[in-house]
């Protein structure tokens, strides 16, 4: 039985290791990406690769679904207790649509979509599946998610994260002009629906007022939404990457040695 154990540990060591390794220099890739590229305002940024901090200003009128707060954009994850009393992630959703920046230049519009959002979780809370609080079982069912009958079956765990109105956020994604269309069919979409209320003449300025979308781009790759100001961003991502550095190879010799003491004691 120990035999099994230490090799399946061994086994997990040789393949996580590399995969440890390597995420290392992607977040030290990373980190240097936003330490190379210089904070602008928003009014006189250029388009391409860019990094902005800023106010949230909400453009869809969002509630989050656990909480029911008022968000510019929510991030939700639901997960299962797992045997060794840690979780697996079975369900994750975003509202996914855009949300503005200002900063005390102008305001800029980001398209969530792709992004690495590291957002703080401002709701978690454990329930027995059985006996779930009425919010979560609503979200389920209009989710029409297939396995919620059989979760609901273990210990199930739900984490809430918003962005709310006023709060501050770090963007690094890609500058990209504002359509000119863009203007013309928020006209349009009044016309067609009617409706010229307090909030649809408030989004209208906004649109006026947006000097660039920023959003994900192939090109670049890295995409990143944070409450998290860049010194504590590059901190984390420094400490993190030197961490898999030192853990990788250490992971994935530990496992080799296994395997080769295994096979030399067979021959």
């Amino acid at each position: 039985m120990h035999n099994l154990q230490f090799g399946a540990f061994a086994t997990f060591a040789l393949l996580m290791g590399p995969w440890v390794f390597f995420r290392a220099f992607r977040d030290l890739r990373v980190r240097r990406l936003i330490e190379n590229t210089p904070s602008t305002h928003i009014r006189s940024m250029a388009m391409g690769l860019v990094e902005i901090t800023g106010e949230v200003v909400q453009r869809s009128e969002h509630q989050a679904p656990f909480s029911a707060r008022a968000c510019a954009y929510w991030e939700v994850d639901i997960s299962t207790r797992t045997r060794n009393n840690g979780w697996s992630i079975v369900h994750r959703s975003s509202s996914g649509s855009p949300f503005f920046i200002r900063d005390e230049t102008g305001l800029a519009l980001v398209y969530p979509k792709g992004a690495d959002c590291r957002v703080q979780t401002q709701v978690e809370e454990t329930c027995m599946g059985i006996n779930l609080p009425a919010c979560y079982l609503e979200y389920m069912d209009a989710e029409r998610l297939a396995f919620r009958h059989v979760w609901r079956l273990s210990t199930l765990r739900f984490r809430e994260r918003t962005l709310e109105e006023g709060q501050a956020a770090f963007v690094l994604g890609t500058a990209v002009p504002r359509p000119n269309a863009m203007a013309v069919s928020m006209d349009d979409e009044m016309q067609a629906t009617g409706t010229d209320g307090p909030h649809e003449r408030r989004i209208h300025s906004l649109q006026s007022e947006v000097a660039a979308i920023v959003r994900h781009d192939d090109q670049h790759d890295v995409f990143i939404i944070s409450q998290e100001s860049e010194r504590q961003m590059t901190s984390v991502l420094g400490m993190k990457a030197w961490a898999g550095m030192l853990a990788g190879p250490a992971l994935t010799l530990m496992g080799l040695a296994y395997w080769l003491n295994i096979l030399a004691n067979r021959h």
